[in-house]
């Protein structure tokens, strides 16, 4: 039993515990307009995995993650949940296609695929917080082995004969007698300490950019071999023998090269050295690992494209439940190699997602239904949503497009009438046609900024309005011409 003062041996890092479902469902609204039952059960997704690391010990291990489908038309928020899950969550988070993968036998990716996937994202993100926090240390170094570069140390000279004085903590310096004979003399305590001086000149000079011009000479280690890079497996065969491949990159010896670079490069290289010095690789592979076996997500998009009528599938449709047989030991939970070692998928999170125009979610097989035991189905977006779509988020369209106009001097405003009239345009394009969703508004603001953005560099007046005259003045042409309505928007 976890006390509140223990964390669990696999306890999530705090980013998880400051992250209530309210908390997460406040977070997503700055992006994703509606759609609350899916917010919620993501939300409630999310929490259970902190809180199955805070049950007992005999009990945290019988928890099983509840995977999430979330069913809805094209455009309506499926994969907007997942990226911004994948940047809240701070957890191991991949997101693959289902229509990539092959049953076994075929040419292509394996199910399997996507777990080492997983594997590799939580150790980049691993590695890349123990680099933060050994980043000004590698700096540090990077700077000293720069102004050992621009100030090499003297190289003492020896005798022919003798061996240099020990103990005076200085490089030797040797005098040629008036007989001839060479004897040896500790460097002079001046001549340290104008090294010294000039050392942290060039080292604040190197700090202010004074010498960002320079060209210095550097060592560097070649990242790969490019005919192994051409040997390596295709795709479907990356579990043991990517391992080989690994092996003799290891065995064979890394030649440097020398390169001039300017300053600023350099300080990179090095500090790109100095990291990889200073973070232990075996200890990131072991956090990484756990994080992916306990933390992780996967969103498998595009589901319903390997959903049919079962018994009905002929021709290139017959591995679409192929993919789903090997779909499902590893959403039940099996064990999958990786070039980083083995890992259990029993507590990894699957949110599944797909449209379902022309499947149903019970034409998957049986078993995998049972698998995805949370539905939610997402509600088409009105012309209302729209209107909040394109003025609410953060990274609402307005946005966008004023940014882009105002890095060529200009301001861009649209009127609450203007944003009224794109939205009703947007609609009633996917009410006559295929429903897009908010993809359709995309398409509509393309074609009412065309000419702006065109003429932008040009444009008398640095100063445009959108209202709904505008508006329906760019898109006049379009709405009333069938055949360009059915191309273009």
């Amino acid at each position: 039993m976890t006390t509140p003062d223990t964390p669990a041996p696999d306890a999530p890092p705090p980013w998880l515990e400051e992250l209530p479902p309210r908390q997460i469902v406040q977070a997503l609204d700055r992006y994703i307009v509606g759609q609350e039952a899916a917010k919620r059960a993501v939300a409630i997704a999310i929490r259970n995995r902190w809180r199955r690391s805070q049950a007992p010990d005999e009990i945290r291990d019988e928890i099983m993650p509840y995977n999430i489908i979330l069913i809805g038309p094209t455009g309506v928020g499926k994969t907007e949940v997942a990226r911004r899950l994948a940047r809240l969550a701070g957890a191991p988070f991949v997101k693959v296609e289902a229509s990539k993968f092959t049953e076994v036998g075929y040419v292509g990716r394996d199910a399997e695929s996507m777990v080492r996937d997983l594997v590799d994202a939580a150790i980049n993100m691993v590695r890349t917080e123990r680099e933060d926090e050994v980043y000004p240390q590698a700096e540090e170094r990077a700077e000293e082995r720069l102004l050992d570069i621009l100030l090499p140390p003297p190289v003492p000279a020896r005798p022919e004969r003798g061996e240099p004085p020990e103990g005076t903590g200085r490089p030797a310096i040797f005098v040629v007698g008036p007989a001839g004979q060479a004897r040896s003399e500790p460097a002079a305590d001046g001549e340290d300490e104008r090294r010294s001086r000039s050392r942290e000149k060039l080292r604040q000079m190197l700090r202010d950019g004074k010498l960002d011009d320079r060209e210095v000479e550097i060592e560097v280690t070649p990242q790969g071999y490019p005919m192994l890079e051409m040997m390596q497996p295709p795709q479907g065969m990356e579990g043991e023998q990517a391992n080989f491949m690994e092996m003799l990159q290891d065995m064979l010896p890394r030649r440097k090269k020398r390169r001039i670079v300017r300053i600023p490069e350099a300080r990179r290289i090095l500090i790109d050295e100095e990291l990889k010095k200073l973070v232990d690789m075996d200890d990131v592979v072991n956090e990484a690992l756990d994080r992916a076996e306990n933390h992780g997500m996967i969103f498998v998009d595009e589901i319903d494209k390997i959903a049919g009528e079962r018994g009905t599938a002929v021709g290139p449709d017959v591995s679409r439940e192929g993919v789903q047989r090997d779909l499902l030991p590893i959403v039940e939970g099996c064990t999958v190699q990786t070039r980083y070692g083995y890992i259990r998928t029993d507590h990894i999170l699957f949110v599944a997602a797909g449209a379902f125009h022309v499947s149903k979610p019970s034409d998957l097989i049986p078993e995998l239904q049972g698998r995805f035991p949370i539905r939610v189905e997402l509600t088409p977006l009105t012309e209302a949503d729209f209107i909040r779509i394109m003025t609410e988020p953060e990274n609402a369209l307005t946005r966008q497009y004023q940014a882009l106009v105002a890095a060529e001097g200009a301001s861009l405003e649209f009127t609450s009438d203007g944003v009224e009239e794109v939205a009703r345009i947007a609609w009633l394009a996917n009410d006559r046609m295929e429903n897009i969703g908010a993809r359709r508004l995309h398409t509509v603001m393309s074609a009412v900024m065309d000419e702006v953005l065109f003429e932008l560099p040009d444009y008398p007046e640095k100063r445009i309005v959108f209202d709904r005259a505008t508006v329906r003045q760019r898109l006049a042409k379009i709405i009333d011409d069938d055949d360009l309505r059915r191309y273009i928007l």
